[in-house]
């Protein structure tokens, strides 16, 4: 078969499928006094992308079948005509119908039904009942294709979207009610399948309320309960043997239908052939793919998949935290190993030892006056040794004039006793110096494998408790998306701590940006939400949005810099990062001097703490280790370093200071001062910053400086002054216009790399 073919075939059975839902639904009714719900199902099908060139003639086809009257060809054709020539005009202007848009189109379609209910003097009442049955069926149709054809089986109805499935199977019902063949009841085909598709699939709550729908249908079409009873004792009857093999319920189903027949008589007449629907539903259900069962099965009972993943979640963790724990251990041994390489320097006395005997035996072992000189004046030779070699030390390098007139009188050997003397704590200085860099080295390697160590046992901290999924309020947010027209296939909420909740949710790409999805999201979970993370799911046209408990402060930020006059580089160098933990970190490098060196020496400087932050290293360690880093270079390569970082959960900062100027908190009371100190980072090895702590609140301005803005005032007074007479609340003009004042101070000459960073504390 080839595939024109095949096509052709494929929208015969579209058309025939079409003409039978047609035909059902023009057989449905209420009391058999209104019949609102055919044209309800063209309009949710055509929504559906439903080829509307087969529903049409599908939909007059049945109609006329129903009703082979003209009065009824009017009605069906004017309808027809309502959808096609909006669907013609949205296609050509290639604008998507709106549902409210489809509604109205819904409406109008009704139009010929009201006009000949007019004129025949019928019940307009009656009428106008009937358009908004249709219409909100139409809207139970639409919320169902949306889930199944749309989304597919491969998510969970949500509660509307389950009661839209039941008014459908209910409504089907109320149609079939009338529609026997012979004494075969279509309507006890259909519902003895879809009782046992729900026996099998879903839960028993769900089986009974569709057998007891199944009754309700028949009961709005006739006013007659005869089917409730028989359906619910065959829904009872295909649960009791659910766990076993699904032939039991078939038996069960068939053996119920024959006694419930002959022994209770609840129905006016009962042959074979009112047992035959029952049995070919049996049959057609053996015969239904496990797969297909398997796909039915999840948009009803998800559930029990969903508990099996948050197990495995929970038990990954527990692994993932054992592992974690044991690569700290390593690390941190691997710290210990490392610290214990390190060579201990010899004492200066010592080292005065080593040197002395080595001069001795180079020089003295040979001369005939050795013995005089190391044992007669065994003091003064010494004492004469010790104090060039500490000449050497202090000096670099020790001259005939250092040594004592005495030695040089009776000495012979004296030229070549200060050249060894030079020579040998020259080399012992070069050799020091090697050791005390492979030393450095190895101590930066130990802090490192230490901060891995304690950030690897962090993560570990952090996967060890259990994540408390909350199935309640996951259910209730996808219920709240899709009331809201949202298509969400997936939501998972969790407890990370005590402090802050998660969520995350999969929904189309074209509802990624609604600002809906935060509102229902904060909704649910009963405080406000804020999206951090949004990524493409592995599933086509759709995103994921990872939610969580947003913090109390946000903050803005501004930046102003001049450089100085006469270079073409900045030494300045700004840095703003969002941190793990809700924090930020903001931060100044000035670089010694002007021009391209001081720019390099400040781009590595914030770069390596920025970078160390971004991983997780605390405080002291990162410092510690830049510090060292930039220590090891034999040219003076050091930078004042401001580091802020602001806790947005708390509004706690932490300043860090290194040889930076002052820094400013300002609120509408008070202006105040975080104090500096320490060298500058990379002068020394040692070198300790000053670290102090303050609280922000809502629109407090923090301020951070370099010295080119804070030497262009006279003191800190006049720059405090200066801080609290810029009245905007823009930190972008409030940058802006302290930069402009401290050139003005200078005449508008920049004496040095000048930089301003100041940052606004605002509710989140």
């Amino acid at each position: 078969m080839n595939i024109k073919t095949k096509k052709v075939l494929q929208y015969f059975l579209s058309f025939l499928l079409f003409f039978a839902v047609f035909f059902i639904l023009f057989n449905a009714s209420v009391n058999f006094l209104i019949f609102p719900f055919a044209f309800g199902m063209l309009f949710s099908l055509a929504w559906a992308n439903q080829k509307i060139w087969l529903l049409a003639p599908a939909y007059i086809g049945a109609g006329l079948l129903v009703s082979p009257e003209l009065e009824t060809a009017i009605c069906l054709l004017v309808c027809v005509f309502c959808l096609m020539v909006p669907y013609l005009i949205h296609t050509l202007c290639k604008k998507n119908i709106r549902k409210w848009e489809l509604s109205i189109y819904a409406i109008l379609s009704q139009v010929g039904y009201l006009v000949f209910d007019i004129i025949q003097k019928n019940s307009i009442f009656l009428a106008l009942v009937s358009i908004v049955l249709g219409v909100l069926f139409m809207f139970a149709s639409i919320i169902v294709f949306e889930a199944i054809i749309i989304r597919g089986f491969s998510n969970k109805l949500t509660t509307i979207e389950t009661v839209s499935l039941f008014c459908l199977i209910g409504i089907f019902c109320d149609g079939l009610t009338g529609l026997n063949i012979g004494e075969f009841s279509l309507l006890k085909l259909f519902v003895s399948f879809i009782i046992l598709v729900f026996a099998y699939c879903s839960t028993p709550a769900l089986t009974l309320l569709v057998a007891g729908i199944g009754g309700l249908g028949s009961l709005l079409a006739t006013n007659n309960p005869i089917f409730v009873a028989p359906f619910l004792i065959w829904a009872l009857a295909c649960l009791i043997f659910k766990s076993r093999h699904k032939i039991f319920m078939l038996i069960s189903l068939v053996c119920i239908e024959v006694f419930i027949g002959y022994y209770f008589n609840l129905y006016i007449d009962f042959g074979l052939l009112q047992i035959l629907p029952v049995v070919l539903s049996s049959f057609l259900f053996f015969l239904l793919p496990k797969k297909w069962c398997e796909e039915i099965s999840i948009i009803f009972n998800l559930s029990k998949d969903r508990i099996a993943m948050k197990n495995v979640v929970n038990r990954n963790r527990e692994i993932l935290h054992k592992r974690l724990g044991n690569l700290s251990e390593v690390f941190y041994d691997m710290n210990t190993i490392y610290r214990n390489m390190l060579k201990q320097s010899m004492s200066i006395e010592d080292v005065k030892k080593v040197l002395e005997q080595e001069i001795v035996e180079k020089i003295c072992s040979f001369c005939p006056e050795r013995n005089h000189c190391h044992r007669t004046f065994a003091e003064n030779t010494k004492q004469v040794f010790d104090d060039l070699i500490t000449i050497c030390f202090e000096k670099g390098k020790a001259t005939l004039l250092d040594i004592p007139s005495y030695l040089t009188s009776r000495c012979k050997q004296t030229g070549a006793i200060l050249g060894s003397v030079n020579t040998l704590t020259g080399q012992y200085k070069k050799y020091m110096n090697m050791v005390n860099d492979v030393d450095t080295s190895k101590l930066i390697i130990a802090e490192q494998l230490l901060g891995i160590s304690k950030v690897v046992k962090q993560l570990s901290n952090e996967v060890e408790t259990n994540v408390s999924f909350d199935t309640h309020r996951e259910n209730k947010i996808l219920d709240e998306l899709t009331y809201h027209n949202i298509i969400c296939i997936d939501v998972v909420v969790f407890e990370k701590d005590v402090y802050t909740l998660m969520a995350s949710v999969v929904v189309r790409n074209e509802d990624a940006d609604k600002p809906r999805i935060v509102d229902v999201v904060s909704k649910v979970c009963g405080c406000k939400m804020a999206i951090y993370e949004s990524f493409a799911s592995s599933r086509p046209n759709y995103t994921v949005l990872n939610l969580k408990t947003a913090p109390k402060y946000d903050c803005l930020f501004g930046v102003a810099q001049k450089t100085k006059n006469g270079s073409k580089l900045s030494g300045d160098t700004y840095s703003v990062v969002r941190l793990d933990g809700d924090k930020v970190m903001l931060a100044i490098s000035d670089g010694m001097g002007s021009g391209e060196k001081a720019e390099n020496v400040s781009e590595l400087s914030i770069g390596l703490v920025e970078n160390f932050y971004k991983a997780g290293f605390d405080n002291d360690l990162i410092l510690s280790t830049v510090n060292k880093l930039l220590n090891l270079h034999k040219e003076e390569i050091f930078s004042a370093l401001d580091i802020c970082i602001i806790d947005k959960k708390s509004g706690l900062v932490d300043f860090i200071k290194m040889a930076t100027p002052k820094s400013y908190v300002l609120n509408e009371e008070e202006c105040k001062t975080i104090e500096t100190g320490a060298l500058p980072i990379g002068i020394v090895e040692d070198a300790n910053p000053l670290v102090s702590k303050t609280v922000v609140a809502t629109k407090d301005m923090v301020i951070l400086i370099s010295d080119g803005i804070s030497d262009s005032f006279e003191n800190d007074e006049e720059l405090s002054d200066c801080l609290k007479s810029i009245k905007t609340k823009n930190p972008q003009e409030y940058a802006n216009e302290l930069l402009e004042r401290a050139l003005a101070c200078n005449n508008g000459y920049a004496v040095d790399d000048m930089t301003v960073l100041a940052i606004k504390i605002l509710d989140f």
